[in-house]
């Protein structure tokens, strides 16, 4: 590995001063830096042949963002926390100059994480994916949202709570966690379902098996009034649902690469990204 294509969060690394940075080290030690880009830009397709890895300069959101924009090439990400508590992230900014160093040694693990695909019946273009998790949330006032969950086309239940997220183990240390969702290791393959807030003492987080199929229905109100949600993909792509729409979530034909350098576990990772907490 050798041909980088970096991609900053320009909001942690305002300057381009630690992007500067890491791209001469690669050209120093013989790499080649390929371009320095934008998080919001997609990736070229002329250049899926030309780099071996994208850095990731930031944090999981950056992480996320890049995912979406390069889930049509098979170049895998690697992440560099600029930011604070970054699960997705796989190397501190401080060890940048050593991970890059394995890099180009071909020291390294390639995973192939699982990804969501979302989709409003009826409307057939706006297919969507995600990483982490979809979350279906209310929209504007703090009223209590009720929705219905079909799984293989079978009823599961109506919930009525702030929203629910359907996440990937990848996004189970994400909202997920902070919703009270399980942590799941991330190279598994299946499915959560968590509700945010609900209005009940008994309703819990639901895991189902990759090849099931949710369906979440917007019904109406309480009151019989119209209900207008967002469905949400990683946090970056917004999608409004109404009272009657219907979206489909289920695994995705596409996966994201993320390449791991370290060799210490994930139960360890995880005590100590909590430990930070």
């Amino acid at each position: 590995m050798k041909r980088f294509y970096l991609i900053t969060n320009e909001v942690k690394d305002p300057q381009g001063t630690f992007t500067k940075k890491t791209a001469a080290y690669i050209e120093a030690h013989g790499g080649e830096a390929v371009c320095v880009k934008n998080e919001r830009q997609a990736f070229p397709e002329a250049e899926e042949n030309q780099v071996d890895c994208a850095l990731v300069l930031g944090g999981d959101g950056t992480v996320l963002r890049a995912a979406r924009n390069m889930m049509d090439s098979t170049v895998p990400l690697l992440g560099v926390n600029l930011g604070t508590l970054g699960y997705l992230s796989e190397v501190e900014s401080v060890s940048v100059e050593e991970a890059i160093e394995r890099l180009l040694r071909d020291e390294y693990v390639r995973e192939e994480r699982m990804m969501l695909s979302g989709r409003v019946l009826g409307r057939e273009n706006e297919e969507q994916y995600a990483l982490n998790d979809i979350v279906i949330s209310r929209c504007g006032s703090l009223q209590i949202l009720n929705v219905r969950i079909y799984v293989n086309g079978q009823f599961l239940n109506d919930y009525c709570a702030d929203g629910v997220i359907v996440a990937t183990p990848t996004g189970s240390t994400g909202y997920n966690l902070s919703a009270g969702g399980p942590i799941v290791e991330p190279s598994a393959r299946l499915l959560l379902l968590t509700p945010i807030c609900p209005h009940t003492l008994n309703t819990r987080s639901i895991v189902f098996a990759p090849e099931d199929e949710i369906v979440v229905e917007i019904p109406e109100g309480k009151d019989g009034s119209e209900q207008v949600v967002e469905a949400n993909f990683d946090g970056s792509h917004k999608v409004t649902l109404r009272t009657g729409d219907r979206i489909e979530i289920h695994r995705a034909d596409k996966t994201t690469g993320i390449i791991r350098l370290r060799t210490e576990s994930f139960l360890a990772v995880l005590h100590k990204k909590m430990c930070e907490v």
